[in-house]
């Protein structure tokens, strides 16, 4: 029997001058670059260690040898033209596959540890809907038991009231709230990350 959690990774394509682009206007190209892959592999290995069936969804084209263990990983493509309509499907998939509880990361988040996401997936024992709050204002988590499409849709992507506006969507379910946790977008959020230094030389 195959495991009923399920680990969703979505990941950008590392292409110079494609990631990381708000962090690249304060370091550059190359060494945002090297900051995202440094960022996948650190994804890859906190994923690995999590006790539920992962996939991880590529944004252009599914790369088959990357920190993402192709015996470890179901690699797919994202599919749609916004980043809600993408998790959506992806979500629906899952469901579809008859998986009981789904949570979704991104690749971009530094503070993440394995032991968040066993949180989450153990938080939805008892709640409906588990999200990770980002200090930006989106999320850097999101975990449900069963559908819910209204929360990916009619939402300002990458803005500031992501959260907000996901949380009205959810008044009439039990949800429950991880620990607040920064993405890396911008030079300010690499600054006292000393992992991060020996890019800025590039």
């Amino acid at each position: 029997m195959k495991n009923k959690n399920l680990l969703l990774i979505f990941t950008k394509n590392p292409e110079l001058g494609k990631c990381k682009t708000r962090l690249a206007k304060s370091i550059g190209d190359e060494a945002a670059l090297s900051i995202y892959k440094h960022l996948l592999q650190h994804t890859a290995s906190v994923s690995h260690q999590v006790n539920s069936d992962k996939q991880v969804f590529y944004s252009k084209e599914i790369i088959q040898e990357d920190d993402f263990d192709s015996n470890l990983f179901q690699k797919k493509l994202q599919q749609g033209k916004d980043l809600g309509i993408r998790m959506s499907n992806a979500f629906a998939e899952a469901f579809q596959e008859g998986y009981q509880k789904v949570i979704i990361i991104g690749s971009d988040l530094y503070d993440l540890h394995s032991e968040t996401i066993e949180e989450a997936f153990q938080n939805l024992d008892t709640h409906e809907v588990v999200i990770g709050p980002a200090k930006d204002g989106g999320y850097y988590l999101l975990g449900m038991k069963s559908f819910i499409p209204e929360i990916f849709q009619q939402k300002k992507w990458s803005t500031a009231t992501v959260l907000q506006d996901t949380l009205a969507d959810l008044k009439s379910k039990k949800v429950t709230l991880l620990a607040t946790k920064n993405d890396i977008d911008t030079f300010e959020d690499i600054k006292g990350i000393s992992v991060f230094q020996q890019y800025l030389k590039l």
